[in-house]
């Protein structure tokens, strides 16, 4: 065979100082991620950490059987997550199941009574007029209480729906600016509702002309004890934002939260409701001809419409911000329009909408009530100390796998073992981090089957070291010396692993998509895995044994190498001989 050309490297040998460097680093990377995060250990699922479990079935209304679908179906699970949420719960995990289930996994022993209130009773949607708004957001200089009606604050503030411009257009147009509408609850209606309507210095001195209405308090029921609740709460807060409007019924006045477009918080007290949800028959996204701007529609009954003509002809002559009616969700402020003219049956609500944001809120409009209903199909507890018991026969059986894995190669393949074992490791380490880094990442979970998943990755990578191994062996079978059948066998090798690999994510994927529920986890943690043990095969097995194929120890075929050509019954190489040729006898 000819001699390698000078300065070249034989195939395959490539430069493995620098792949293990690269995995190595990576590795370092992750942990310190890991720890930075504050997460040093796995998101667990209801079934190893306890808690309920709840199916909720969809059924279309009377007359709306097509409600039933993907679009209704990721809405309510929106809306269900947000009441989930408000219970405290992080973990919580809301997800369709299917083409009409929904399945709500609440961890950590959740209150099984508060969760199912929560859950499978309708949201509620109102209309609430404003009675005062202020910044929601913790600032260093106090202002206890801006009364909407009060003072050159309102101007400062900018407060999402205010806007700081006049013009008060009744008709469809916003005022001059954008900007004067910074909240996504300060939204110009046209046709009704004016994106926000716009005093400015004036505002403040009408407002001093009556300031009748800052007491509102009066005309809301706005009392001592929920002017100090008003000014005590902090919006960016999730648990006051939920304990706010807690126990709040719809004849109560209210102090809420919500957010504008620039994303900072803002606080209201919000009077008595004055029209509920359930009077919207419609709403929609679509886009103005006029302005070629997304807006939001709205159709309501006719007992809606006499209700919402009532309080939009009372708001209409108030100064801002009340002059607005907040569009309250759940006890969350989601939009608050202000108003120039009275409406009834129909409304447009217009501002700084964009395609996503103008299609939520209609979908709030209309699905406020939730766009199903829902039947309690069944509620599952789980404790805590029979998901640890399940963990722990997991683990069991897991470290047995391990174990009889080892033992395996140690007997058989001694030295190369330890190269197996240490890629395991390895593999080990990736797969923990990742997966606790996944968890606060997409709210990745490991339950019951995603540690089954881990357990039968330990044969899928301690596989692909096998076939490694065997395909060197057989070099060395052949008569070469170890770097040579390294370099030889990997690329062999390389093909058979990944064609096993790319079977095993397949079968993976298409488990992940046709299943729902637990199972996913099951087939997440086996695509992971599998993912990486290609990643620690060619960035650390193959780089760490061509090193090691250096040393002596493995290099002269030690008997405890596992490579020793004695054990593989290597042949000695037969010896060419040169062939003699008969001279041709001279002539006389």
């Amino acid at each position: 065979m000819a001699a390698p050309k000078k300065g070249r490297r034989q195939p395959g040998q490539g430069r493995p100082g620098r792949a293990l460097a690269l995995i190595l680093i990576t590795l370092v990377a992750l942990t310190g991620g890991m720890f930075l995060s504050g997460h040093t250990t796995p998101r667990l699922g209801i079934d190893l950490a306890g808690g309920t479990s709840i199916t909720l079935q969809a059924r279309s209304e009377p007359g709306q059987e097509s409600a039933v679908n993907q679009t209704n179906m990721n809405t309510a699970v929106g809306i269900i997550e947000r009441r989930v949420n408000g219970l405290g719960v992080s973990e919580a995990e809301v997800q369709t199941q299917g083409t009409d289930h929904i399945i709500v996994n609440i961890p950590k022993g959740t209150n099984e009574k508060q969760a199912r209130e929560q859950v499978g009773t309708t949201a509620q949607l109102f209309f609430r007029p404003v009675l005062q708004l202020a910044s929601g957001e913790p600032a260093p200089e106090g202002s206890p209480s801006p009364s909407a009606s009060g003072s050159p604050d309102e101007a400062e503030q900018g407060d999402g729906d205010k806007a700081t411009e006049g013009g008060d257009k009744a008709t469809d147009g916003k005022s001059g600016e954008p900007e004067a509408t910074p909240t996504t609850q300060g939204r110009a209606a046209s046709g009704a509702l004016k994106a926000d309507a716009t005093p400015s210095p004036s505002a403040s001195a009408d407002g001093k002309a009556d300031p009748t209405p800052s007491p509102s308090a009066s005309e809301g029921g706005s009392d001592e004890a929920l002017m100090k609740k008003f000014e005590a709460l902090t919006c960016t807060d999730t648990k006051e934002r939920t304990a706010a409007a807690e126990g709040t019924k719809p004849s109560e006045p209210m102090v809420g939260c919500g957010q504008n477009s620039a994303g900072q918080w803002e606080k209201y007290i919000l009077g008595p409701a004055a029209v509920a949800g359930t009077e919207i028959d419609d709403a929609s996204a679509v886009i103005d001809e006029r302005t070629g701007q997304w807006i939001v529609t709205m159709d309501f009954s006719s007992k809606g419409a006499d209700a919402f003509s009532k309080i939009t002809s009372e708001l209409k002559t108030q100064q801002p911000p009340m002059n607005q009616f907040g569009i309250v969700l759940d006890g969350e402020v989601v939009s608050a329009p202000s108003v120039q003219t009275t409406l009834s049956k129909s409304a447009q609500i217009s501002g700084s909408f964009t395609q996503e944001s103008s299609q939520e809120l209609a979908n709030m409009l209309s699905y406020g009530a939730l766009p199903l209903s829902f039947v309690e199909e069944s509620v599952t507890s789980v404790t805590a100390a029979l998901g640890g018991e399940q963990l722990e026969a997991g683990l069991i059986a897991g470290g047995i796998g391990l174990i009889l894995v080892i033992a395996y190669l140690v007997v058989y393949y001694r030295g190369l073992s330890l190269i197996a074992i240490i890629s395991l490791l390895m593999s080990a380490a990736l797969t923990y981090t990742i997966m606790v880094l996944l968890g606060p990442a997409i709210g990745f979970a490991l339950n019951l089957p995603a540690v089954c998943g881990a357990i039968v990755a330990i044969g899928i990578t301690a596989d692909s070291f096998i076939v490694f191994f065997e395909r060197v062996r057989d070099e060395i079978r052949e008569g070469r010396s170890l770097q040579p059948a390294v370099a030889r066998g990997w690329p062999r090798a390389r093909r058979t692993i990944l064609v096993s690999d790319f079977v095993s994510f397949l079968s993976a994927a298409v488990l992940f998509v046709v299943t729902v529920g637990k199972v996913q986890g099951f087939a997440f943690t086996l695509g992971l895995t599998t993912l990486l043990d290609v990643v620690v095969v060619f960035f650390f097995t193959k780089p760490l044994l061509t090193i090691l194929a250096r040393k002596k120890f493995f290099a002269s075929g030690h008997p405890w190498s596992g490579l020793d050509p004695k054990r593989l019954g290597v042949k000695p190489p037969l010896r060419r001989t040169r062939r003699t040729v008969p001279a041709d006898p001279k002539e006389a």
